[in-house]
């Protein structure tokens, strides 16, 4: 409807190919890339993805970007590592209990919500983050920094993109045509006290 009738739009994280939109998102694949290594940097094998409903495209391309990159290293994310959820605490909860219960000692969460609630689901494993298993999260919401423990996330760069967005908008409101290809924003690791190495016994 807003495309028949010629209304100002920019997409924000959930560019829509065939609609012709400008897009304005955080590279999804970058983000996880950085998770991923960086779990990985801390000697970690068994990481396991915490992600959206199977038809939310961003989500859709994090898993994509871990596969190829445990690929680039010989190894594979088998589904059963892969737990799906709403973005919401008890989400969160739910899917790290399926996760843990499959052996992983790291967890990358689609966002920080999911990855606040995968902390009280490790503790109902009488499990310890980040002794026994570690969480990233993804967005750096608002006091990340305040939870116990403070949680290692990805950081979105919120201003920049939405600068971005506001001026697309002012162009296309102006009577002028923009691209409509989608705008990558590199994501930031922000590493805090939810990651640490894994224990012995699981290496």
């Amino acid at each position: 409807m807003l495309a028949d009738r010629r209304i100002p739009v920019v997409l924000i994280n959930a560019a829509i190919d065939h609609l012709g939109f400008p897009g304005i998102s955080c590279d999804d694949s970058v983000a996880v890339e950085q998770a991923w290594r960086h779990l990985v940097s801390l000697g970690h094998e068994r990481i396991g993805l915490v992600l959206g409903p199977s038809d939310h495209a961003p989500s859709q391309r994090k898993l994509a970007a871990a596969r190829a990159i445990a690929a680039e290293s010989g190894t594979t994310v088998p589904d059963e590592w892969v737990a799906r959820a709403m973005f919401s605490l008890e989400g969160g909860q739910a899917a790290a209990l399926r996760l843990l219960g499959r052996g992983v000692t790291g967890i990358i969460c689609a966002g920080d919500p999911l990855a606040l609630g995968a902390v009280p689901g490790a503790h109902r494993r009488g499990l310890s983050v980040p002794a026994d298993v570690s969480v990233v999260g993804y967005d750096e919401s608002a006091f990340m920094n305040c939870t116990e423990p403070p949680l290692t996330t990805v950081r979105q760069p919120i201003e920049a993109m939405g600068r971005a967005a506001v001026e697309l908008l002012c162009v296309q409101i102006g009577g002028r045509t923009v691209p409509s290809d989608e705008m990558l924003f590199e994501p930031e690791p922000v590493v805090r006290g939810s990651t640490v190495r894994p224990p012995r016994t699981s290496c």
